[in-house]
């Protein structure tokens, strides 16, 4: 898991529909894209997610759900996002299956070091920094906090949380493989561009990181 790693919110995507919004931004780069709805009908979020998992086929970006393990089953998701109150990681690979994608959010070092053990795909280290779009997290990881897992965690990390334009090389080369955006593609005037330059800065960083 590397690169630009997109995840939805309808609501910060003003007069834009969320599907002209993903659209724009995996044309720009991302590397793919996290569906998360926390307040719609299930019947609506299985609707939405086959939407979404046919305009990302050409691109070919995996489709993950947040949270709902039972959605992205319905849908035959390529993942699932999990939370530390979530589905537990054994019973969500256990229905996924082997080659889903399965990703879980660490918020303490306790997770971390439980994580340890798991056959996850990747860490989504969150928040990194204080971010309005999730107000029910612990305190913000920071760089320092991404520096501290990398150097001990044999998992790819996902940073997330208040992340964008100006601070995503510096969390690259704290440690991060893949920086998460909710607003800074959702709420942008032009997500094309903004998730062109954020996957340009991304790339960079990789490099100059891997080059020593």
């Amino acid at each position: 898991m590397k690169g630009l790693y997109f995840v939805t919110d309808r609501g910060l995507c003003g007069d834009k529909t969320l599907a002209d919004v993903v659209l724009q931004a995996v044309r720009g780069g991302a590397a793919c894209v996290q569906l998360r709805e926390k307040d719609v009908a299930t019947r609506f979020f299985v609707e939405e997610a086959l939407r979404i998992k046919a305009l990302l086929a050409p691109f070919k970006a995996p489709l993950i759900i947040n949270d709902r393990l039972d959605v992205a089953l319905a849908v035959e998701a390529d993942g699932v996002h999990v939370g530390q109150e979530d589905m537990p990681y054994e019973i969500a690979r256990r229905l996924m299956g082997p080659r889903a994608i399965i990703g879980l959010s660490v918020e303490t070092w306790e997770d971390v070091k439980r994580a340890q053990e798991l056959d996850v795909d990747y860490l989504g280290v969150s928040p990194v920094f204080a971010t309005p779009t999730k107000m029910d997290t612990k305190e913000p990881w920071g760089r320092e906090g991404i520096a501290r897992i990398r150097a001990f965690s044999r998992h790819p990390l996902v940073g997330i949380g208040g992340l964008n334009a100006s601070n995503a090389e510096a969390v690259v080369m704290a440690g991060a493989d893949s920086v998460a955006v909710v607003s800074a593609i959702c709420a942008a005037p032009d997500p094309f561009t903004a998730s062109r330059e954020l996957t340009e800065i991304i790339r960079a960083a990789l490099a100059k990181r891997a080059t020593g």
